[in-house]
């Protein structure tokens, strides 16, 4: 249980066993219409859990708005899924799109793996936080190099963080190099890892910040899991 603020800020954690009761079984694409199609069948539906929806909804922009004013990086890179023919071969590879219910779980992921960290730290309890480093000063002067081409800076001198990525990213959006510059932008950052020394999460803008939401396909969640039990 996370209690979270008027502003989107994380007040207080609870953490417990307990059994979950599925009270519907909903999609991405069924939640995304139920919140942007106020005609949408869905709403009828589902009108047993919709108030529900609509509640996490409006955490979600309280919780956006809460990361765009901390400078948390939002990299809309496209994934793809693979479609397969009747024999089994690859008939297509195709964009996913990522709609407001998709936005709306990763918003709340992140939220989770936030408090679980800041839980873990508060009570000094050794695990694997996922650190995502600062830009290393080669990096840096590559990356304005490339920037200097496009008429384009990066400000924060020689300590830049997150809210400087965003400002360029922001400055370039609906522009025809607007990928072109996010992805080398992206690739400027050091990969993210897993390590017992907390160093923060630039990309996120997070003092803690830690892998708790999928701990049957993750095994450093799984280890986040046991430390919360011991």
């Amino acid at each position: 249980d996370m209690s979270i603020d008027d502003e989107g800020k994380l007040e207080r954690t609870q953490f417990y066993d307990a059994v979950m009761n599925s009270k519907a079984r909903l999609t991405y694409n069924q939640v995304h219409e139920m919140l942007t199609d106020d005609r949408s069948e869905h709403r009828e539906t589902f009108k047993n859990v919709l108030p529900n929806v609509e509640d996490l909804n409006d955490l979600y922009q309280l919780l956006k708005t809460a990361r765009a004013e901390r400078g948390a990086l939002d990299f809309d890179t496209v994934e793809t899924r693979i479609v397969f023919d009747e024999q089994r071969k690859i008939k297509e590879i195709v964009p996913v799109v990522r709609n407001e219910a998709h936005k709306l779980i990763e918003e709340c992921m992140l939220m989770a793996n936030v408090a679980t960290a800041r839980y873990l730290k508060w009570h000094k309890a050794p695990i694997l936080y996922r650190v995502h480093e600062k830009p290393s000063e080669e990096r840096l002067k590559n990356l304005r190099t490339f920037l200097g081409d496009f008429g384009l800076s990066l400000g924060g001198g020689d300590e830049p963080d997150a809210r400087d990525y965003a400002t360029v990213i922001k400055a370039v959006e609906g522009q025809p190099h607007e990928h072109l510059v996010s992805m080398v932008m992206l690739r400027s950052m050091n990969q993210a890892v897993y390590q017992p020394d907390n160093l923060g999460h630039f990309g996120l803008n997070c003092d803690y910040y830690a892998h708790f939401t999928s701990p049957i396909r993750r095994y450093p969640d799984l280890l986040i899991h046991r430390a919360i039990r011991f």
